[in-house]
This record gives C-alpha cells, structure tokens and sequence, in this order.
C-alpha cells in the first residue's frame, strides 16, 4: 500500500507505482495483528484509522481468512442475474437480523453492491425508481449537501459537495445541494454533545422545494456524520429535521452509512445512534472488515415492495453488477458478522467513548489546533491552514507520525481518527501521545 499526499480533502487517490512523486512514500508491507500494521522495514504502526475506516474488527482475523479459503475451494464465483446461491441469501437474512429502523419501517431488504460509490449509486437510482414505481415520475432531481462525500462515481460525484472533485469532472444534471453544516466559530471544541448550532441549516430541502418543486425532487443524501471531509458532526435536531421536511414533501432520505455504519458511533448504525429512520441506507467498509471488497444498500419494505409490482416475467429494477453479491464476500462478510456478535463490536465504541473523548480532546491548547470533534470511536483534529499551503501541516503531522509508528489520516488540515473497534484504552493513549508529540514538532 502505497499512501500519497493529495492535499485534497476527499484523497482518495492511489497513484501509479510507477510514478516518481510516491516512491519515497510511506509503505505499508503487511497486516501485523489487532491494530497494527507493519511497513517495509519490519516496524509496528498503530492502525489510527482501521485502514481507511474498514477494518473495525482489527487485522488478521483468521475466520475471516479461514471463511474465505473455504468458500474459494467450494464456489468461488456465481452469476448474480437470473439466479444466486446460497451464501448471498444467508447472508442477507443475516444482515437483515441487524438491520437498523423503528418497528415497522425497519431497513431489512438487502441489495448487494461492489464498493461504497456503487451504493450510493444504487441507492439514488432505488430512490428514483421507487418514485417511478408509484406514479411519481417527474421526481429525478436529487440533492445532496456542500462537503458531503459520496463516493466517486459521477453521480456521487455530482450529490457530492467537494470543489476539487466538481472542479475536474462534469456535474450529471439534476442535482442540487444544502448547506454544510460546518461551523467552527460557534461550534468549536464540542465535548460530550452534537454542536449546539445550526439545526436550521435543514431548513435548506425547504428553499429547494420552492426553487425546484417537490413534484421533482427524488431524494436528499446525507451522511448522518460526514467522515472523509473531516469529521463534520451535525448539529443537535438537523437529522430529525431534515427528515419531518422530506417526509411532508414526499422525498425519500438517504443516509450515506458507508462509514458509520457497523459499530462506528457505538451502535450498529448512526441510524440507531440517532434514532431517526430514512427509507434507505448505504453501507460498505465494515461490512467485511475490508478483506473482500463489498457494499450493500438496505431500504424499507416500503420501498423495496413498491419496486416488486407488475408482470410476473418484468424486471423490477434495471440495475446490478457482476460482483453483487460475490461468494466469496458474502463469505467474509458473515465471518465479520460473527465477529461483531461474539465480541460485541457492534456496541463496543460506546464503552469506550468517554476515555476516547477525553484523550482526544486532551490536544485541545496544543499548537496549531483550531477544533477537535469526537463522536463514538471517531475524531477530527482541525489544524488552522499553512498560509498559502492548504493541506500541508496536516500532510507533515501524517507522515511524522507514520514515520513514528502510528497511521492517521488526513483530509486537507483535518487529522481523522478512527480506530478499529478492537482497540484498547492504552492503544487509545498511545494514539494521542504520537499525534501530540508530532503536532508539537510541526512547524
């Protein structure tokens, strides 16, 4: 793995080995075990962001290996169109058995995707199709919020609100975008709580409905907690708010779980964090402790049986992928689910949130350090800008601390933590200790 200093927020980027700018670059050789990692010269590094906020039962689970190896000698791939196997179904009953919601509009049908950019694009094209599906054919438009992430596809590209990637690509139409609801000036160094400030941000879906329409309006996505632009928290009431709007106005919500979803925040979704029930979740990273690469999208039945109408021999929806639902990932991903079961993993941020918020929040006073918010087992320590070099403070304290023995993760000067779920209180410590001597160092 090769790790490179984008300086964009969303840096994502993996660049050809072949290009001289990254040969120097950290290199991560092998998985160690638990939270480490170990690099080409055979150190340790503490894993501070579960690889790329993935690997939530830590590395080197060997029944995951050993769930995969088995499935590989006995099917290693089956067409998912016109026919499916076994372990897809198992394990969309599994998954169904932790899908989030209120009773009655529980998020228990399961469609299986590739990657987190092809759920969010499942999940808008569920939502516009849905629309379809009840007569409501005009609704295409989709909004999204100003530093949301989505993925990389040219749709979440488009729902997306980072500049670089709207810079470069070409915007697909009909799309629109609330507010973010980022807000240091009143809202720095929350501890304990959402930021008190900006619930009325929401208010946005309503300006759009008069500007729009509702009778074209699809969806709103939203990630519940923004994680690849650093950590954006919402304010206390936004999410219920937001929702109450889009239900009077007969816009499905989607939550964008891709990252919080499996434990992250303490509970199995953000949606149980929050207690607030979209009509569809988008969900990837966790769902096989990133071994096997695989996203899936959960929706109501609500959805889901206004898509089942129609002739016995139709298509009810014109999507899916080769890899949907790939044997060899349904295999990992049940092996991930026992884990989460058999260790309480699903829950476990929660026992661990207040000495993770207090270290954490410990660097506040520490030079450079404008803002630190914390949310379950996540964190953003917000580093105020280099003059003239957006990006690189962050990139210095990442590659000392790398250099030290500890991964962290940057997004333009927002450092983001979030360990595997696995980690231990003194792991805790040790984490903040390294980023703390590395911000004291960074110039």
């Amino acid at each position: 793995m090769t790790i490179a200093n984008t300086m964009n927020l969303e840096s994502y980027w993996m660049p050809f080995t072949a290009n001289r700018q990254f040969k120097k670059a950290p290199r991560l050789l092998a998985s160690a075990e638990g939270v480490y990692y170990q690099d080409v010269d055979g150190n340790r590094v503490l894993d501070g962001t579960a690889g790329l906020w993935c690997v939530n039962a830590g590395h080197g689970r060997k029944s995951i290996a050993q769930a995969v190896e088995r499935q590989l000698m006995t099917l290693d791939f089956a067409p998912s169109f016109q026919m499916g196997h076994p372990v897809a179904f198992e394990f969309a009953e599994k998954l169904a058995e932790v899908a989030p919601g209120e009773a009655g509009k529980r998020l228990d049908k399961i469609f299986y995707t590739g990657s987190g950019s092809e759920s969010v694009d499942t999940a808008l094209k569920i939502a516009i199709a849905y629309q379809r599906a009840i007569g409501q054919g005009t609704r295409t438009r989709v909004i999204g919020r100003e530093r949301g992430y989505h993925g990389v596809g040219f749709r979440g590209i488009s729902v997306g609100g980072l500049v670089n990637n709207r810079r470069v690509f070409p915007q697909l139409p009909g799309t629109d975008h609330l507010r973010h609801t980022h807000d240091i000036a009143r809202n720095a160094f929350t501890k304990g709580r959402l930021p008190a400030h900006g619930a009325e941000l929401a208010d946005d879906l309503e300006r759009l409905v008069g500007l729009h329409g509702a009778e074209t309006i699809a969806a709103v996505i939203v990630e519940p907690v923004a994680g690849s632009t650093g950590v954006l928290l919402p304010p206390e009431g936004y999410l219920k708010r937001l929702r109450k709007i889009a239900g009077k106005h007969g816009i499905l919500v989607i939550f964008d779980e891709v990252i919080s979803g499996f434990g992250r925040l303490g509970a199995s979704f953000a949606v149980d964090y929050f207690g607030i029930t979209p009509d569809i979740i988008t969900t990837a990273k966790g769902l096989t402790n990133g071994v096997v690469p695989m996203g899936a999208v959960f929706t109501t039945s609500k959805v889901h049986d206004a898509l089942m109408h129609g002739p016995e021999a139709a298509i009810e929806l014109f999507h899916g992928y080769t890899y949907s639902g790939h044997p060899v990932a349904c295999a990992a991903g049940l092996a991930t689910l026992e884990i989460y079961r058999e260790e309480g993993l699903l829950t476990r941020a929660a026992e661990l949130v207040q000495h993770w918020e207090d270290a954490v929040h410990g660097l506040k006073g520490r030079k450079n350090v404008i803002d630190i918010r914390t949310i379950g087992l996540v964190a953003g320590v917000e580093l105020a800008v280099r003059d003239g070099a957006v990006g690189a403070r962050a990139y210095d304290v990442f590659v000392d601390c790398f250099n030290k023995g500890l991964l962290i993760r940057v997004t333009g000067d927002i450092i983001a933590l979030s360990p595997p779920l696995t980690i231990e209180r003194t792991q805790i410590d040790d984490i903040v200790s390294m980023l703390a001597e590395a911000l004291d160092r960074a110039e």
